[in-house]
């Protein structure tokens, strides 16, 4: 009877675990459920257990598909178990597509020798490059804090953890008198046995802690989970961002610490200064920003990437300030565009006067000029045949050619030499031709004076079409622009110019550069506000007058500047948003025309200009009125001391033919 007793007691525990466990297991898939429902119905779901035929497992796929809603399953164990090329392929997929903007990850950690398998798993799948990735686990109360300030969560801005009380006991225990200690009474309610925490980015002092949020009513859920959810990173707590920089004024630039290279430095006012201070005072955190050791943006070896990409990429940096975007490097870190990219411009020597020894010539192209000669030559030869032909038919005395021709000729020279008695169809030739005459010797006449008034100047470099096109000229950068983007865009372009302007590209520092310049055919490739800045600064006088001629048609090598973030920063879109509003009202704009400005000022006013040096390299034009003197046309005593040799020769050369022609 004893015996018996003892087997209905154990019978009746029995029963009591399983029917508990049941409740247990069905309200946390009532919870997970509920969760889907008001915030995660429209998500890319997925589902990753240890076990296989977990109950919890099973029940939040009953709940899910009560309501209509599908997710990804996957088994923590078997895609471990798998070879390296076999997990990427199951882990390419994971997280849905592209066009994917919302998802949700439910961890089953209910059995707690694999828990930190599951964990695992989600850092090999990228967990933490989706920062907006909503977690929701199911575990035990003892692993609360070791999976949400697990490794794999530390960009996770909406982590809830589920906690059972008794998820120990999911299945009931063969003894389970001499494991409870006493048979479970019935008090309490199924609440008591599921409670729910979270993870808070920065209320532990700056960094993640655990926040409890009790155990909750399903009649509550819908109005806990908006308040939840819908909680923006309004405040960092008075966490410490590391930065890193590299010198571009005018967005980055600062004094270098004692430390050598890659130490603490201490920002100039520019205006990534400006934005990062308007950062920690809205969102309420610290920073520390070092220089990158190699002064470098970062080149794409092998691929890794080296300079302030590579520190991103490691992880070892949370952002960098004044980097531009590649493809390349979008795929390691975020961008953040803050201000449209400088423009790659050409700078050389102002235009200057063209010789004044060929002003005779210049109102009239060289296609022109050939052009009215083959008129000449071609109105006398058309003259000529209509001459001959008449004087075939009528008969009459016979004109050369050398006359016609020099009938023509002096005609276009408002100066006829001879008259000839021609024909009706030549005298309709010659009227139109004197017409013709007409119309060119007054353009060339009008032209003249515009070029004797206005004195031309020869045509600037715009372009690198027009660098490539110049005869012994040569052309340079700094060579710290060849650390980055610029040094992609050159080296990979597919445009034959491009590979023969980066070719023929000389590095040199900007003081050497810009002496070249003024030497004579040489061109600084640069950015043009960085530039600017130094020419307004020291080779610009009181009147704004420089010998240095800057492109407009700068070439737009990347789409804007900006800041970069390590891949999943949580941060991200409430600086994406605040940046978005300075940039919207105009904020940005002002700081960087008022801090190059600024700049301009401050190295101004430490530097003693000779303007006498700077403008002895301009030719400048005071607009005067130009009085002709021998400078003007002394391409007609040319001509006319051509015309003297010309016939000299033509008369010795008569003479010789005569002497070698005649009897002796």
């Amino acid at each position: 009877m004893a015996a018996m007793m003892v087997m209905s007691s154990s019978t009746i525990l029995s029963q009591e675990v399983v029917g508990q466990v049941g409740e247990v297991v069905g309200q946390v898939g009532e919870v997970v459920g509920q969760v889907v429902k008001y915030h995660l119905s429209d998500c890319h779901l997925v589902l990753i257990t240890a076990a296989r035929h977990s109950p919890i497992t099973s029940s939040i796929i009953r709940h899910l598909s009560v309501g209509g809603v599908a997710c990804v399953v996957v088994e923590a164990g078997s895609v471990v178990s798998q070879d390296h090329l076999a997990q990427d392929h199951l882990l390419q997929q994971l997280w849905g597509d592209a066009t994917t903007t919302c998802r949700g990850l439910i961890l089953d950690l209910t059995s707690t020798n694999d828990s930190e398998v599951v964990l695992r798993l989600s850092e090999t799948a990228g967990l933490r490059k989706k920062s907006d990735t909503v977690v929701v686990a199911v575990g035990g109360r003892a692993g609360v804090r070791e999976v949400l300030l697990h490794h794999s969560l530390r960009n996770t801005l909406h982590a809830l953890y589920l906690a059972l009380h008794h998820h120990t006991s999911l299945t009931p225990p063969p003894h389970p008198a001499s494991r409870l200690g006493k048979p479970h009474t019935g008090e309490g309610t199924v609440n008591d046995d599921v409670w729910v925490y979270r993870r808070c980015m920065y209320c532990g002092d700056g960094e993640a802690n655990i926040q409890v949020i009790g155990n909750w009513m399903v009649q509550s859920i819908a109005q806990d989970i908006h308040a939840l959810f819908n909680e923006q990173l309004n405040t960092m707590m008075g966490h410490k961002l590391s930065v890193v920089a590299v010198p571009h004024f005018p967005y980055m630039d600062f004094d270098r610490s004692t430390e050598g290279p890659g130490g603490v430095i201490s920002p100039k006012d520019t205006v990534d200064s400006r934005l990062i201070h308007t950062f920690a005072n809205v969102l309420n955190f610290t920073f520390e920003i070092r220089e990158e050791h190699e002064l470098s943006w970062g080149l794409l070896e092998n691929g890794v990437f080296t300079g302030m990409m590579g520190q991103l990429q490691r992880e070892e940096t949370d952002l960098c300030a004044a980097a531009g975007p590649s493809p390349e490097r979008l795929r390691v870190v975020d961008f953040l565009r803050g201000y449209p990219s400088d423009l790659m411009t050409l700078t050389s020597l102002k235009p200057s006067l063209l010789p004044k020894n060929l002003s005779l010539i210049r109102p009239f192209t060289g296609e022109l000029w050939v052009a009215l000669l083959v008129s000449v030559v071609v109105c006398g030869v058309i003259l000529w045949l209509l001459q001959r032909a008449w004087q075939w038919v009528a008969g009459g005395r016979r004109i050369s050619y050398s006359s016609i021709l020099l009938y023509i000729w002096g005609d276009l020279m408002e100066q006829t030499a001879i008259h000839l008695s021609v024909s009706y169809s030549g005298r309709v030739l010659v009227g139109w031709w004197l017409v013709f005459c007409l119309v060119v010797t007054t353009g060339y006449r009008s032209s003249m004076v515009a070029h004797m008034t206005i004195q031309g100047k020869t045509r600037p470099i715009e372009t690198f079409e027009d660098l490539a096109k110049l005869h012994n000229w040569r052309w340079g950068t700094e060579p710290w622009l060849l650390k980055g983007v610029p040094y992609e865009y050159f080296s990979k372009h597919p445009d034959p110019l491009i590979q023969h302007i980066y070719r023929n590209m000389e590095k040199v520092s900007r003081e050497e550069a810009l002496k070249k310049v003024l030497a004579g055919s040489y061109t600084l490739v640069v950015w043009e506000n960085n530039l600017y800045i130094t020419i307004a600064s020291y080779y610009t006088d009181t009147h704004g007058n420089t010998p240095y001629f800057t492109s407009k048609k700068g070439v737009s090598i990347m789409a804007a500047f900006g800041w970069g973030f390590r891949k999943g920063a949580p941060f991200y879109p409430r600086f994406h948003q605040i940046i978005s509003r300075l940039e919207d009202a105009g904020i940005i704009s002002y700081w960087t025309k008022e801090t190059i400005s600024k700049r301009v000022r401050e190295n101004r006013a430490s530097a003693a200009l000779d303007t006498q040096i700077i403008l002895a390299h301009t030719d400048q034009d005071d607009g005067k009125e130009v009085v002709l003197g021998m400078q003007h046309l002394q391409g007609a005593f040319y001509l006319l001391i051509l015309g003297y040799s010309v016939a000299f020769l033509t008369l010795l050369g008569e003479n010789l033919t005569r002497c070698w022609s005649s009897p002796r």
